[in-house]
């Protein structure tokens, strides 16, 4: 009886859930035969294999390899798995910040949460998680349902996490990261603050369902100290819901400005038009992307580069130019299947290319832009001709095939990195080091800094601080590396000050602080302030 149930019901969802048009088409019987297919199978294998097997669990498969076939962005999540994706868009919870994805039976960080403990020791998306504390995780059968048990916990609890960076197939080149769960924060703005008397920054993380309540107030809140100029910060946004990227767009547009179109086999072109209802229409406005700004992302920053509307800074976007339709299934599962492809209002496309199927390829894609020396040079970037395309009113070129570029190029500043930092940075012994200082002092600090403004201004990282990270490192068998430790000084004792600030006050002074020594920050407040500067980018000078 079982067995007739489960060929019953995937005969009856198919049924139901067949759009109406697939009736009329030509091919219809072709498609019915390949269903018809499908189901035998499936009835033959619960019927007759030689050993008992899960039925919910081959639907499940048979999906999954479906849409990895497909491209790179269409997937199938069980019920729980849909549940912990949409948390971070949508609700607190207790972990370790991160957004992952099981393909071909590794695991991959799709999204490091702003703010939250794995940002914190350093990983990145794109990492592939190898070990959850003892627990092999890679070329295993496991559900991601089975890592996220391994991974969440309570508050304050550690665990430790080995990864893959890049495209190293050496089994000793692991790195691993001591992270501390924690509440993981739901605001999409990190940081709200006037970089100078008439600018002000927003720092956006995420499309999140209240992103748009966040700018509202964070925007009221600069307009009434004076801001004139505006700088928002989309560096690591990985997107999120698409409207409100649309509803973001519109804050920076006239009315009746074409701000996305989509566009797919099925579904015929469907215009978003920006409003008479924005904030910001007038006043200099410069976005700030790199590597990791992606999908909803590369939305505003395209519509506004199109348009002539803002200043684009900082380094080529991730290039996702698919949009997909969640399709809920009865048991609480999901489908997100991409449907269509977006462009921007000059008509650029901005999907980087991908082989059907090949998502490791897809992920490496990354690793060899940075050995390419993209992120170091913009003349390591070539676009074909065949990309080229004009803005809306100056006419100036710009290009599709991959993500955004920006107007202004800014490379990576490799000086101050290395690996004795990084060993820092991945172990957690910033964050402790700062905590361990907090705990001692945070009374007298209280007492000495009771506003923001005297602590950046007066504040300072002394060497006794830094011997103790050193003894702190020695402690979890980190080798002291005098000339490494000496080139990566002034920025380890920003990111202390920054990480102390921000326990004293909130992210937005963290923000403050480490944008001291952000270059694409110090470039757009340069491109503001320097006389005619803005005005000459956008008019193709």
């Amino acid at each position: 009886m079982k067995k007739t149930f489960y060929t019953f019901l995937l005969l009856l969802f198919y049924s139901l859930t067949l759009p109406a048009q697939f009736h009329k088409n030509a091919d219809e019987k072709e498609n019915i035969n390949n269903f018809n297919k499908l189901g035998l199978a499936f009835s033959n294998i619960i019927n007759f294999y030689v050993d008992e097997v899960n039925g919910e669990k081959i639907i499940e498969n048979a999906i999954q390899g479906m849409l990895d076939k497909l491209d790179p962005h269409s997937s199938y999540t069980n019920a729980e798995e849909t549940r912990r994706l949409n948390e971070p868009l949508e609700a607190n919870f207790d972990g370790i910040g991160i957004q992952f994805n099981m393909l071909n039976d590794t695991l991959y960080i799709i999204q490091v949460i702003s703010g939250g403990p794995s940002e914190k020791v350093g990983l990145l998306a794109g990492d592939r998680i190898i070990m959850v504390d003892d627990s092999v995780v890679a070329g295993v059968k496991m559900y991601s349902t089975d890592i996220t048990k391994l991974i969440r916990g309570k508050k304050g609890t550690e665990v430790i996490i080995k990864v893959k960076r890049g495209n190293s197939t050496e089994s000793n080149d692991l790195l691993t990261f001591k992270i501390i769960r924690d509440r993981i924060p739901v605001y999409s703005i990190d940081a709200t603050y006037m970089a100078d008397s008439k600018t002000g920054y927003i720092r956006l993380s995420r499309f999140s369902a209240s992103s748009m309540d966040e700018f509202y107030k964070s925007f009221m809140k600069l307009k009434s100290q004076g801001m004139v100029n505006l700088i928002l910060d989309l560096q690591e946004n990985g997107g999120g819901y698409l409207n409100v990227a649309y509803a973001l767009a519109d804050q920076f547009l006239e009315k009746g400005k074409l701000i996305v179109y989509t566009q797919g086999h099925k579904f015929n072109r469907s215009d978003a038009v920006s409003t008479d209802n924005g904030l910001f229409k007038q006043g200099k406005l410069v976005v700030i992307v790199n590597e990791y700004s992606a999908s909803a992302s590369e939305i505003v920053a395209g519509a506004i580069q199109d348009w002539d509307r803002g200043v684009i800074v900082g380094r080529r976007t991730f290039g996702k130019g698919l949009v997909q339709r969640s399709i809920d299934l009865p048991d609480s599962s999901m489908i997100r299947l991409t449907v269509s492809r977006y462009y921007t209002p000059s008509g650029r496309n901005i999907q980087k290319p991908y082989e059907n199927g090949n998502m490791e390829a897809y992920i490496q894609d990354f690793h060899e832009r940075y050995q390419k020396g993209e992120f170091m040079s913009a003349d390591s970037i070539h676009f074909p001709d065949s990309l080229k395309f004009s803005t809306l009113r100056s006419q100036r070129t710009v290009y599709g095939g991959g993500g955004i570029m920006p107007d202004i190029f800014v490379p990576i500043d490799s000086t101050r990195n290395t690996d004795y930092h990084f060993r820092l940075v991945r172990n957690g012994l910033l964050s402790r080091m700062a905590m361990t200082y907090l705990d001692k002092n945070r009374l007298d600090l209280n007492n000495r800094y009771p506003h923001f403004e005297a602590y950046n201004e007066n504040f300072t990282i002394s060497e006794d601080i830094l011997q103790q990270l050193v003894s702190m490192a020695e402690e979890d068998k980190i080798e002291f590396v005098e000339e490494q430790f000496n080139q990566s000084k002034e920025f380890i004792s920003l990111q202390l000050k920054a990480l102390i600030a921000r326990d004293l006050f909130e992210m937005s002074e963290y923000f403050e602080v480490i944008n001291q020594k952000n270059d694409s920050y110090r470039k757009a407040l340069q491109i503001i302030n320097e006389e005619g500067q803005y005005e000459k980018i956008l008019n193709g000078g």
